[in-house]
């Protein structure tokens, strides 16, 4: 298997977490023969002090040239008096526009090993297996018009719909949950927004191709509250670009820790994988920061750029397997616990010794 991959590890904690997800990915490249190449390149707030841009053109050629894009995080303080678009983050938007991914796959698993990590009761999270399916190119964060006018003390965004917009991310949602436990659940705030009120009309009738797929619509702000409560009751959750931001950022507490969630964009011309988390500048260069979210992200890419089913499934069982040894990094640590507190290097190293001993065990298995 060939495949490149782009590396824009980003600011803050970016490069420290990406280093450790793609030192996973060349193991599985080295293990079972394939042939992975590395590229990087520079984008947010490393972009602008270099060439003064959140998203040089060369980033961009060289992701549209890739087979896959590995993203660290975006964000430094520092640049926050600069104008919205000419700040690190809308390099972000700009590439997902670019690269047309339209659909952002983010799980939400309940780790058994962290179950004392999660403010919620581990009752409450117990088998907890959620794909949030945002849609990732259309309302607030894309629409026209925006604008802020600091004379006026007036500012404007527009969230906008087409029905072919969502009908799209409609669809990979109910095929995703067609293959594991056959609910979907759409979320909109259709009781006030006339988008969320095209955009219910219209899951309900993609909803019509998917007879064995059951679908439930919940407003925004109740989802919120079920999310925490009964966390269980939700497979495959569907929906538009904040309130899926919004939504599975909260299912971090789920995992304990936003360092613990992947994520995937896909449908366009190149699939953008990033973590959940941001580039967390406070903590840049200690050594705190948890690789788990990029290394999950990496199994992503597997799965979904290389097709690679199996070795993505190592990869997450060699997460699990850490974990369950009590290895953990600050975020996920719990005061007064037993467990071994790691540093962001020694945590990718214990997944790696993991993953290396799967694999082995795995093709001597195929090799008796």
């Amino acid at each position: 298997m060939r495949l490149k991959i782009a590396v824009l590890a980003g600011d803050g904690i970016g490069p420290e977490v990406t280093h450790e997800a793609t030192q996973i990915l060349r193991a599985v490249a080295e293990l079972g023969g394939h042939d992975f190449t590395f590229t990087s390149g520079l984008i947010g707030g490393v972009a602008i002090t270099a060439h003064d841009t959140p998203l040089p053109q060369a980033t961009l050629n060289l992701a549209l040239e890739s087979d896959a894009v590995l993203l660290g995080a975006v964000g430094d303080n520092k640049f926050n008096a600069l104008p919205p678009d000419k700040r690190p983050e809308s390099g972000l938007l700009q590439i997902r526009q670019a690269l047309g991914g339209f659909a952002n796959l983010r799980p939400s698993l309940a780790f058994k090993a962290l179950a004392t990590s999660s403010p919620l009761r581990p009752e409450v999270t117990a088998d907890v297996d959620i794909l949030f399916v945002r849609e990732l190119l259309g309302g607030l964060y894309f629409g026209q018009p925006r604008w802020w006018n600091k004379d006026t003390g007036e500012a404007i965004n527009t969230m906008r719909y087409t029905k072919s917009e969502v009908v799209r991310v409609a669809r990979v949602a109910f095929e995703l949950a067609s293959k594991r436990r056959k609910k979907v659940t759409s979320v909109d705030k259709a009781n006030v927004l006339e988008v969320s009120q095209l955009w219910r009309a219209t899951v309900t009738e993609v909803a019509k191709d998917y007879p064995d797929v059951t679908l439930e619509h919940q407003l925004v702000d109740s989802m919120a509250m079920h999310l925490m409560n009964i966390p269980r009751n939700f497979d495959v959750v569907l929906t538009e670009n904040l309130f899926g931001d919004i939504l599975s950022d909260e299912s971090g507490v789920i995992t304990g820790s936003l360092g613990m969630l992947p994520s995937a964009t896909i449908g366009g011309a190149v699939n953008l994988y990033e973590p959940v988390h941001g580039s967390a500048p406070d903590i840049a260069g200690t050594g705190k920061a948890n690789p788990l979210g990029a290394i999950l992200t990496a199994a992503m890419i597997l799965r979904h750029s290389a097709n690679l089913e199996t070795d993505a499934k190592a990869i997450e069982t060699a997460v699990h397997k850490v974990l369950d040894a009590g290895y953990r990094t600050p975020d996920i640590a719990q005061t007064g616990s037993t467990s071994q507190i790691v540093t962001t290097p020694q945590m990718g190293k214990l997944v790696h010794q993991a993953l290396v001993e799967s694999i082995d065990r795995r093709q001597s298995m195929h090799a008796v």
